[in-house]
């Protein structure tokens, strides 16, 4: 890939169910999951997008894209992510991990070949190359996973620290990050 610039793309678009309210709005110390990971994609990338769906609006400090999909599913935000980016390699952050690092974002970004993500983790927070723009849509249309989806490709696995990786699912799970983080 020639443009070795990074766009960070934040995922919004999980129907929150197990967590009761909007994820993104929720608090870890003095700023919102969705405040936090903005933060960390600036530190990060040279551009940053936010992506969600529409129906789901949201009082948030920046603009969010919409997906235009339907379908609930980390595919949707990932491609209309990287269709929208500037850059060819897209770090993706779930709102709902608050522990991952500007230099986790960036070694992924850097390992990205067609994808790459934590060797202990899924494929979020990962990065992902326009070259998998075909293989994300099909994940997207059958609602398959992405790795599945991925399989033959250049996928790079990068060592992270798996305490970075903890997501906050439900409230307990924020509250079991909040006292890591605070510990």
């Amino acid at each position: 890939m020639a443009d070795r610039g990074l766009t960070g793309v934040l995922l919004l678009g999980g129907a929150s169910r197990r967590f009761g309210s909007p994820k993104a709005l929720a608090r870890l110390g003095a700023e919102t999951l969705a405040e936090r990971a903005w933060a960390v994609l600036g530190e990060a990338c040279d551009e940053r997008l936010a992506v969600g769906k529409a129906e789901d609006a949201l009082p948030l400090p920046f603009a969010v894209l919409d997906d235009g999909s339907a379908a609930r599913h980390p595919a949707a935000g990932i491609v209309a992510g990287l269709r929208a980016a500037a850059h060819d390699v897209c770090v993706v952050l779930p709102v709902d991990c608050p522990l991952v690092t500007a230099a986790t974002l960036r070694a992924l970004g850097e390992a990205c070949a067609d994808a790459a993500w934590p060797e202990d983790g899924g494929p979020l927070p990962g990065a992902y190359g326009r070259s998998t723009l075909p293989a994300l849509a099909r994940a997207l249309e059958r609602e398959t996973g992405i790795r599945a989806e991925l399989a033959g490709m250049d996928v790079r696995l990068v060592p992270v620290d798996p305490a970075e990786l903890a997501d906050a699912d439900t409230p307990a799970d924020l509250a079991a990050i909040r006292a890591r983080a605070s510990g």
